[in-house]
């Protein structure tokens, strides 16, 4: 049929691919996120960016800083966006957030990895992280590079 528009398949998470490469990661947790309507709308829109961001407690909450929301602003006719990085809250059990704020006083942090948009709610997921040192990040990528050569078949020829 002629009037049937094509569905385009969105990814129903936005990865933060930078965290597994910086910190061992731990734990994970799910957590809600408390947005306007402009942010969901981005959110579902794949137009966040959460490189760079880290999640803080500040008066026993979770905050969420410097992820990158590319929001639409209301123009006639004119498709403008403008990049929020505001913080924003995080929605978690107290007892959640206690056992958070324990461990990142032993000197974890705690890092947000993927941002869920499937179903009615957004949610993010964080975890408990501990810094990679240098020499620990060229060990990962030495050993990716090596993996991938196996998987080609050309080991150095």
């Amino acid at each position: 049929m002629p009037g049937k528009k094509k569905q385009s398949r969105k990814p129903n998470a936005i990865l933060n691919r930078r965290a597994s490469f910086d910190y061992a990661l731990g734990d994970e947790l799910v957590v809600g996120v408390v947005l306007t309507g402009r942010e969901v709308r981005a959110a579902r829109d794949s137009r966040v960016q959460l490189k760079g961001s880290f999640v803080t407690i500040r008066n026993n909450e979770l905050w969420l800083n410097n992820a990158s929301f590319s929001l639409a602003l209301n123009s006639r006719g004119q498709h403008e966006t403008s990049v929020d990085t505001t913080a924003r809250k995080l929605l978690a059990s107290r007892k959640q957030i206690d056992e958070l704020d324990a461990r990142k006083q032993a000197g974890m942090s705690i890092v947000p990895l993927r941002l869920l948009n499937q179903g009615r709610y957004v949610k993010l997921v964080i975890a408990l992280g501990k810094g990679k040192k240098n020499y620990d990040k060229r060990q990962a990528i030495k050993k990716r590079d090596q993996e991938r050569d196996i998987t080609r078949g050309n080991l150095g020829h």
